[in-house]
C-alpha cells in the first residue's frame, strides 16, 4: 500500500457483557478450528483499504480487543463475510461511543496495543484503566 498503513474498522461486541465474554466466546471457535467469519449487510468501498489492518472490538463503551483482518467474502443472500485472523491483541481502553453495524477507524485514531506479558498482578483491570485514562492519569 505505497507505506500506508492499513484502513481499520470496528464493531460492537453485541450481545457480550464484557471482553472477558467476548474471548471466551472467540476462544471456542478458534479452539474447534472454525474460521472467523462475522457478517454484514454490505460489502464495505474500502474493502481493499482494509485488508492488513485490524477490527477493533467495542464493549461497555471502550475500545479492548482487535482482531487483524484477513479479507472479505461475499456470502449467500449477498451479504459479506470479513474473514478475521484467530489472534485476539489487547488494546488501550479508550473511550468509544456505541453504533450499529460497522466503521471505519484509521490508523492514526486506532487505540495502541497493550504490552504483552508481564507478572499476573501487574496488568491494570479494563474498567480501572478506562476511568484513570478518563481522568488524565494514564
Amino acid at each position: 500500500m505505497d507505506g500506508m498503513s492499513a484502513l481499520n474498522m470496528t464493531k460492537i461486541a453485541f450481545g457480550c457483557d464484557g471482553f472477558d465474554e467476548l474471548r471466551a466466546r472467540l476462544a471456542g471457535r478458534i479452539d474447534r478450528g472454525e474460521q472467523i467469519v462475522l457478517t454484514t449487510r454490505y460489502m464495505p468501498k474500502r474493502a481493499d483499504e482494509m485488508v492488513g489492518g485490524s477490527l477493533y472490538w467495542i464493549s461497555q463503551h471502550r475500545f479492548g480487543l482487535r482482531q487483524p483482518l484477513i479479507g472479505f467474502s461475499e456470502i449467500e443472500g449477498g451479504r459479506c463475510g470479513i474473514l478475521l485472523a484467530p489472534t485476539l491483541i489487547e488494546v488501550e481502553p479508550r473511550p468509544r461511543r456505541a453504533h450499529q453495524g460497522w466503521r471505519y477507524l484509521s490508523a492514526e485514531d486506532a487505540p495502541k496495543d497493550l504490552p504483552e506479558g508481564g507478572a499476573e498482578g501487574d496488568k491494570i483491570p479494563v474498567a480501572l484503566h478506562a476511568e484513570l485514562a478518563a481522568i488524565g492519569l494514564i
